[in-house]
């Protein structure tokens, strides 16, 4: 049949049929051109992960970006990030989320492991004394003989401690680290007075800061804290692995980060509505309103486009030479300790 204007039907039905293949012909090409992972089934390790420093892998993971990338995920929790480390170094998983000075400290012991996407651009830590232990408080020097709490010793709430202490001459020796890994055991030493001052994470210094129990006297939660502190960026959490294992699985790396980063991605413009609606229930510690205010205080913290920073690496290598007398800053080839090849790509393809 024939339309007045002369137009047939099956002309018609060719011309949509042309249009809409034209419509999906990129999308496949883009699809084909994505190649898979060498290994779909990997085991992560990470320590903490409710932990806001582990938000970006914890939003892909909700937001199935893992799935979409071919990949099935297991991710296991060690509680502590020199555990997930030793999971990773081990074989018992095949990728770290941790810190990446880990990384240095690795290749210390001749053991090669590489970064490939960053989380976190600062360590976000907030340093503070007590304000019912130490209320005549001037200064860092007021701090010796007193007892410091610390997520882990070596951890990057130790360090920052660390180097907060040492500007004013005040040595490790000077002052008793205790160890409070746990959010629970750092409140509840806090609220005891069984310390004097503590360098710790979020949501435990907002908590603190809110009741007005502490006066806080550095912190590394923002870009200009963290520079005032370590003298430079100083990266923080990321994915990594073993050297061999990279070069063996690519795509499987690549696949990894482009879940990151496209997580990364949506955390840009992400809202507190966004936010309570995709982050487990149980990560909110009962109180929605502490964990967004958590949250505003370290979103600056969070990396943009999984992109190691300029000069990163040589602020940690610093940091940690300045703790590790044994680490010398010029045997450490810290080109080997990272790679921005796969966040570059991700990069690209998200507008990151």
């Amino acid at each position: 049949m024939t339309r007045p204007d002369g137009i047939s039907r099956r002309y018609l039905g060719k011309a949509g049929l042309l249009l809409a293949t034209s419509m999906v012909m990129p999308v496949l090409q883009a699809q084909s051109n994505r190649r898979k992972p060498e290994r779909t089934r990997i085991v992560m390790a990470v320590g903490g992960k409710a932990s806001l420093g582990y938000l970006p892998l914890t939003i892909s993971e909700q937001l199935g970006y893992f799935k979409a990338e071919g990949l099935d995920l297991e991710i296991n929790d060690f509680g502590t990030d020199a555990a997930a480390s030793q999971a990773v170094v081990s074989g018992a998983a095949d990728v770290c989320s941790g810190t990446f000075v880990k990384t240095i400290e690795l290749q210390f012991k001749n053991q090669w492991f590489q970064s490939f996407v960053m989380q976190a651009r600062t360590p976000k830590i907030a340093f503070g004394v007590s304000v019912r232990n130490m209320p005549h408080y001037k200064n860092v020097a007021n701090l010796k003989g007193r007892k410091i709490g610390v997520a882990m010793l070596g951890s990057a709430s130790y360090f920052t401690a660390g180097l907060v202490l040492a500007r004013f001459d005040v040595k490790p020796s000077d002052v008793t680290f205790i160890e409070l890994p746990s959010t629970s055991s750092a409140l509840a030493a806090w609220r005891s007075g069984q310390i004097d001052a503590i360098s710790h994470t979020d949501p435990v210094m907002t908590m603190l800061e809110q009741k007005g129990d502490v006066k806080i006297i550095a912190e590394t939660r923002t870009l200009k804290g963290t520079i005032d502190v370590f003298g430079g960026p100083m990266p923080s959490t990321c994915l990594y692995s073993a050297g061999d294992f990279i070069q063996k699985n690519p795509n499987t790396c690549q696949a990894l980060t482009n879940a990151i980063v496209h997580g990364l991605k949506w955390l840009q413009t992400a809202g507190p509505g966004d936010i309570l609606k995709t982050v487990p229930e149980s990560y909110l510690l009962g109180d929605r309103a502490l964990y967004l205010a958590s949250f505003d205080q370290v979103r600056e913290s969070i990396a943009i486009d999984g992109m190691m920073p300029e000069n990163g690496p040589r602020t940690a290598l610093r940091a940690l030479a300045s703790f590790s007398p044994d680490i010398k800053a010029d045997k450490m080839d810290l080109a080997k300790t990272f790679t921005n090849a796969f966040a570059r790509r991700a990069k690209e393809r998200f507008k990151a």
